[in-house]
């Protein structure tokens, strides 16, 4: 299995031999077509998070993992097979795209990899790009399962013994809420937030960087770790980046959304300690 990143010049000689996967969405935004529609990778498929990647909200929070059957579907149409190698990319260093990534990885695809840098990354190499709508594409045969990649829920999440959470220090220490009807944490969570994960260039810093980061909050290698943010989207920035290092991180899927569904599950503010 290659490693989750792809820089954007190995991609400019791959680029016919693999799916492309336009994963653009802002957090309270409206979906990424448009950008996708002013231009693109060439060949590429466009992937919206809300309707492909995650179910309705509800008890899971903001972005449940989304139904075997949408997911499943969704891929095909995007023209992904378990045979061919996936990459995909967004404009916003990862944050979005990298659900795309855990998603096909937990239903057991071998060779799918982030672009590092994203679509900036490619424009500055002078990738060629498209526009319009998306040109008509072979369905693929993706006939993935979930499980492949740990899971934790909410009833085992505070078991764990890393827990990290990828919001912004300020959300996470519950000083401002600008999502979510209550403001905190999970009991227990360190904060490492996705921007710690970034160069000055919107890349993933280097393993021995990263490494520093994650010793500090106890997430070495065969630690026990697990990652949340507000929805699970994002959080998964943190397990691409863990996994650079060799460390094996679960995702809270239903993250802190899910969490403060149910308002018998303790909340901690930077106060309470």
């Amino acid at each position: 299995m290659a490693g989750p990143l792809i820089e954007a010049d190995e991609l400019r000689t791959l680029v016919g031999e693999v799916t492309l996967l336009d994963v653009r969405y802002k957090m309270g935004g409206p979906p990424g077509r448009d950008e996708f529609v002013a231009g693109h990778l060439p060949g590429a498929a466009y992937v919206d998070v809300d309707a492909d990647l995650a179910a309705p909200p509800g008890e899971g929070g903001r972005h449940p993992l989304p139904d075997p059957e949408v997911f499943v579907a969704a891929m095909r149409r995007a023209g992904v097979s378990g045979r061919r190698p996936v990459v995909v990319y967004d404009d916003w260093s990862g944050h979005a795209a990298g659900r795309g990534w855990w998603l096909l990885r937990h239903y057991g695809h071998l060779d799918v990899r982030l672009l590092d840098g994203g679509w900036s990354a490619w424009v500055a190499e002078g990738g060629a790009v498209e526009t319009g709508e998306e040109s008509h594409r072979e369905p693929g045969d993706f006939e993935g399962r979930p499980g492949s990649m740990p899971v934790v829920e909410a009833d085992t999440v505070r078991d764990v013994a890393v827990l990290i959470d990828a919001r912004a220090p300020e959300r996470y220490r519950g000083e401002t809420e600008p999502i979510d009807p209550v403001a905190g944490r999970i009991p227990g969570a360190v904060n490492v937030h996705t921007a710690r994960n970034l160069d000055n260039h919107g890349r993933f810093r280097g393993a021995s960087e990263l490494r520093e980061v994650y010793a500090a909050v106890g997430a070495t290698e065969g630690a026990d770790v697990a990652a949340y943010c507000g929805s699970g989207v994002t959080a998964i920035h943190d397990i691409i980046a863990l996994e650079l290092v060799g460390v094996r991180a679960a995702l809270y899927p239903g993250s802190w959304s899910g969490w403060i569904t149910d308002p018998e599950r303790p909340v901690e503010r930077a106060d309470d300690r």
